[in-house]
């Protein structure tokens, strides 16, 4: 007997100007193979809505994969664009209409710099999200009551769900079958799509990005010798001395700053040479854990699985480019 499928539920993608298509296109598409095979189960089906906002102000659907049938969205997300995250003022009218569906009973999410306008309606503050990494820092200082989280690919916080970067939105669609269709469906089609249903996180993909634009110069000369040193250590009394500084107004104007302890930093730029190596080259891990300042590779082991969340092994086996780079010790 041929199953009945059941009522659908419907998802709506928030389009404005510039926004990342490749998302809106794609998720689309998964959300189709995803009711694909959970229509053949029986199950629901997903109708999926863009949503625009006129000229007038209105926002209204401007494609429905069900138009026949109108509804409203039990989930509405909002995608990144490849220019950069909105402004707030940009995002004001779009936060607005996100609050009025919230308040309807709708779960919001946001994919990459679409997190931006998310956090604009104030639903964010006080829960965990997550952002592309590389607009972390800002994020921060637009919106510094969210506790933003830019290692982590999804955040799932009930009601609101964040995806990291432009790409997340594979993972976001996949937690979102998940949440909607179940944990059957979710793995046929990330099976189907050859993606990868768990286990990612931004912080395997992305690079140390200190900040430089503080405007403490005396801080920024230390950060410019330490990155001229190719990830050898430096000791605290070192950097005090090429800022001219006393050692604890050092660490307080460097934190400032630059939002890390000096030795924190330090460790980043050296496992940021580490991962360089492993992916370059095939040193063993011990040689590569002598040529970042780690006598005790052990040592070495354990700091880069706190920062990126592999092993130095796993990392390697990867990201390892299959080409050999003369790389400087």
């Amino acid at each position: 007997m041929k199953p009945t499928s059941r009522p659908e539920l419907e998802v709506g993608l928030l389009l404005y100007h510039g926004c990342q298509m490749a998302m809106i296109h794609g998720i689309t598409d998964l959300f189709a193979i995803a009711s694909h095979f959970s229509t053949g189960r029986g199950g629901p089906a997903l109708r999926v809505s863009h949503w625009m906002r006129s000229e007038e102000g209105q926002f209204a659907r401007c494609h429905d994969t069900a138009a026949d049938r109108p509804g409203e969205p039990s989930v509405l997300i909002v995608p990144g664009r490849l220019s950069g995250p909105a402004g707030l003022e940009e995002a004001a009218p779009y936060a607005r209409w996100l609050c009025e569906h919230h308040a309807r009973g709708a779960t919001l999410a946001s994919s990459c710099g679409g997190a931006f306008i998310l956090a604009a309606t104030g639903l964010l503050d006080g829960r965990p999200a997550t952002t592309h990494w590389l607009f972390a820092q800002d994020f921060r200082e637009r919106f510094p009551k969210v506790l933003v989280e830019p290692d982590k690919i999804v955040i799932e916080d009930g009601d609101i769900i964040t995806g990291g970067g432009l790409m997340a939105w594979t993972d976001l669609g996949v937690r979102l079958v998940d949440r909607l269709l179940g944990p059957t469906v979710m793995i046929e089609t990330a099976k189907f799509l050859l993606v990868d249903p768990a286990g990612r996180e931004q912080r395997h993909y992305s690079s140390f990005a200190p900040k430089l634009t503080h405007g403490d110069e005396a801080i920024l000369k230390v950060q410019h010798w330490l990155q001229s040193r190719g990830g050898r250590p430096a000791s605290v009394a070192e950097m005090a001395d090429m800022a001219g500084l006393e050692e604890r107004t050092l660490q307080r104007r460097f934190k400032s700053a630059t939002g890390m302890k000096p030795t924190e930093y330090v460790q980043h730029l050296r496992i940021g040479k580490a991962r360089e190596l492993l992916e370059f080259t095939r040193r063993s891990i011990g040689q590569i854990a002598w040529s970042v300042g780690y006598e005790d590779a052990t040592a070495f082991r354990r700091v880069f699985s706190r920062i990126l969340g592999l092993t130095p092994g796993d990392y390697r086996a990867r990201f390892h480019s299959g080409a050999e780079l003369a790389v400087a010790a």
